[in-house]
């Protein structure tokens, strides 16, 4: 089992975490930029937990905080550093976060598709929500009123 070291992410590095996500992640949002990562950390400093192991990357997850809820991202771990409890440690890191927050339960966002998270977030004691559905709306669509309009 591979020893990783889990810290924060920091500004200087957003362009090697998007590369990383490109690598390791499934569904990487075409909407990622520099910019993007570097609202995350300059709004919550602690919000992206990444494991480190033998001197590389090896694994990411956001642990967003709103104030209200406790929202987990980006949970993406090195292609070869897979199932040696890499993103279980994280998972456990961000639950610490949640809880000095005072949160009761997180959230997780797993694409349907990616079996191999589920087994990751099933093993760490998540659960689908079948009541549940993820509404979306790109915010550069016109607004239903502004059809009308047209």
């Amino acid at each position: 089992m591979t020893k990783a070291m889990i810290r924060y992410g920091q500004a200087d590095e957003a362009d090697d975490v998007l590369e990383f996500w490109k690598l390791a992640g499934e569904g990487t949002d075409r909407h990622d930029s520099s910019q993007g990562y570097l609202a995350l950390i300059e709004r919550d400093p602690h919000s992206l937990l990444v494991a480190e192991a033998d001197g590389r990357m090896v694994g990411t997850l956001i642990a967003g905080w709103d104030g209200w809820r406790a929202h987990l991202y980006r949970l993406a771990v090195h292609p070869a550093y897979r199932r040696q409890g890499i993103a279980r440690r994280l998972i456990e890191r961000a639950e610490l976060r949640f809880r000095d927050f005072g949160a009761f339960r997180a959230d997780a966002m797993v694409l349907d598709a990616n079996e191999l998270a589920h087994h990751a977030w099933s093993t760490a004691g998540y659960h689908r929500q079948p009541q549940w559905g993820r509404w979306v709306k790109p915010l550069d669509a016109p607004r239903p009123d502004e059809q009308d309009q047209r």
